[in-house]
């Protein structure tokens, strides 16, 4: 059965659904029930470095007001914390703890742990050709939810 364009649109949908549930049970499992998956997208662009909560906004997609309310539930839980951005002093930047490293470590895991789940009904040279085939197309951009 030929795969058209629509076809391949709506499985790449399905596979990041997957992909997205598989991290989620996998954080879950790790003891970090209490984080969803837009959480997930705000400590993968901290993991990189520090933000404001402007910038993170910028990142998510979503209003200020929205990621007000979710870096207050991060805070609160202990995943994140502020520090006074050196080149600023209005400004506050916002950093994972140690709580949120070790979450987004068990995002990983179970990142790799759901893919290679999709490599083993595979061939090895089709996970090969998919993963350098998906990272052709995806590129670099930035990584947040598809709203």
């Amino acid at each position: 059965m030929p795969v058209d364009s629509w076809s391949a649109a709506t499985a790449v949908l399905r596979l990041s659904a997957l992909l997205v549930d598989g991290i989620q049970h996998g954080v879950a499992e790790g003891g970090f029930d209490d984080v969803r998956p837009v959480h997930g997208f705000a400590f993968a662009r901290l993991s990189e470095a520090p933000a404001t909560t402007a910038q993170l906004a910028e990142h998510l997609g979503i209003t200020k007001q929205a990621t007000s309310e979710l870096v207050h539930y991060l805070l609160d839980r202990g995943y994140l914390t502020r520090v006074a951005d050196p080149h600023d002093r209005r400004a506050w930047l916002l950093v994972l703890t140690g709580r949120g490293h070790d979450c987004t470590r068990a995002a990983q895991r179970a990142a790799t742990r759901t893919v290679e789940g999709w490599e083993q009904r595979i061939s090895p040279g089709q996970a090969t050709a998919l993963r350098e085939a998906l990272a052709a197309v995806a590129g670099e951009g930035r990584l947040r939810p598809a709203w």
